[in-house]
């Protein structure tokens, strides 16, 4: 048995070149088939750890998906506010254990800035359960002072005690910068994978500080409040983007939610990260399905070259079978012999195709980390991808058959007797 291998590759030592093409399609198709599953995956666990015990997210009337989205993640823009008055009003419920304020819509060089509170360093959790802790430094308690995620100050090399300033609106297009009233950076919070680290925090006073002088996002001519006046004012928040709420009993969760959304005075909904997050799946899910169909497609394309390249080989090997059935090679043999290659070739193309994808997600983690924010873990396969591996090495199988069977049914004189 041991010789079927050693002739196997020789044999296909002696057309590497045309097998090397095919083994490069098979790669790719592994490194895209796998990469699909991989990036899934990474999607998935990234939304999901971006926020960890929230009851309630609170938020004006509209989409709840666009709510999560822009409040949680990041992405988009608020379709409202809601003023203090309605927060305070749901805080101060009795099932309430706490309430996490935010108001979103400046940046910072394309970071997104979170006005919020001290409740945010002592309720916040992500991934399982996870509290945030300060790689540096300390949590702001003064106006003007900014905590950083951990990707913001890498990739802008900022240090404790650095001044920034932000700017209005999420454009960032530096147009319409807040430049008299610049920040002193105070903390800077250890990695957490989520949207955290591509966020600065302030305090909403200091929100409410930087816009004294601007009416519906521009500055007003020929007022200009100095950084070192405005605790003259009333800083007090008139209004938020969105709240966190965490409740005292998890039972209460529907009722409170119900007698958010009815509240008279103004139009609020109340959503359940998790229901939101099954919206999210449900409007990726075509998205996904038609990825994993290209693979396949991908795949079945290499595996058909792969029959072709074998079976185009057999007229030209006509000659080589027949002196190994001469030699007492029995048909089986050479079905064994053909199989042993195209089951070879494939696994030396899944192992390529890994290989592949270990150094696309050594090179591209970084990148999708900062861009986007997904953590793509570049570790051994999970168990669905080693699945799909096997179904792999299965289609390789399956592909030697044709170009097997037609080795086997070749009679001895078939490659002893010249063709004409």
């Amino acid at each position: 048995m041991s010789y079927l291998f050693a002739i196997a590759f020789r044999s296909a030592w002696n057309r590497r070149l045309t097998l090397g093409l095919t083994l490069l399609a098979i790669a790719l198709s592994v490194a895209l088939l796998a990469g699909v599953e991989r990036l899934r995956h990474a999607a998935r666990d990234t939304f999901a750890q971006s926020v960890s015990g929230t009851d309630l997210l609170i938020g004006a009337r509209g989409s709840p998906l666009q709510l999560m989205l822009f409040a949680v993640f990041r992405i988009g823009e608020p379709t409202g506010n809601i003023s203090w008055r309605s927060f305070r009003a749901v805080a101060d419920r009795p099932e309430v254990a706490w309430a996490i304020p935010l108001s979103l819509g400046d940046a910072h060089h394309g970071f997104p800035v979170i006005g919020t509170t001290a409740a945010y360093f002592d309720h916040f959790r992500y991934g399982r359960g996870s509290p945030l802790v300060l790689a540096g430094g300390r949590r702001f308690d003064q106006l003007f002072e900014a905590v950083l995620g951990a990707e913001v100050a890498g990739r802008l090399g900022y240090r404790l005690g650095d001044r920034i300033t932000l700017n209005h609106g999420l454009d960032d297009t530096g147009l319409a910068e807040h430049a008299d009233k610049p920040f002193t950076v105070v903390g800077i919070l250890a990695r957490t994978g989520t949207p955290v680290d591509r966020s600065v925090h302030v305090s909403l006073e200091s929100m409410a500080a930087i816009h004294l002088d601007w009416h519906a996002g521009a500055h007003l001519p020929g007022l200009s409040i100095p950084a070192d006046q405005v605790r003259k004012f009333d800083l007090t928040p008139t209004h938020v983007s969105a709240a966190l709420i965490g409740l005292r009993n998890r039972a209460d969760v529907f009722r409170v939610q119900r007698d958010v959304q009815a509240l008279r005075d103004e139009a609020l909904q109340a959503v359940l990260p998790g229901v939101a997050l099954g919206q999210l799946w449900q409007l990726t899910g075509t998205l996904e399905t038609i990825l994993r169909v290209i693979s396949v497609l991908v795949l079945v394309t290499a595996s058909c070259s792969m029959v072709a390249v074998i079976l185009a080989g057999l007229n030209e090997r006509r000659r080589e079978l027949a002196i190994l059935r001469s030699v007492g090679a029995r048909p089986r043999d050479l079905f064994l012999m053909l199989m042993i290659e195209s089951i070879g070739l494939t696994v030396v193309g899944v192992l390529a195709g890994l290989s592949l994808l270990a150094v696309a997600s050594a090179i591209g983690a970084p990148l999708l980390r900062q861009q986007v924010g997904l953590m793509l873990h570049t570790a051994l396969p999970a168990p669905g991808e080693w699945r799909l591996l096997l179904a792999v090495i299965g289609v390789g199988m399956l592909a030697g058959l044709v170009p097997g069977l037609r080795a086997y049914r070749h009679a001895l004189a078939d490659g002893l007797t010249p063709r004409i």
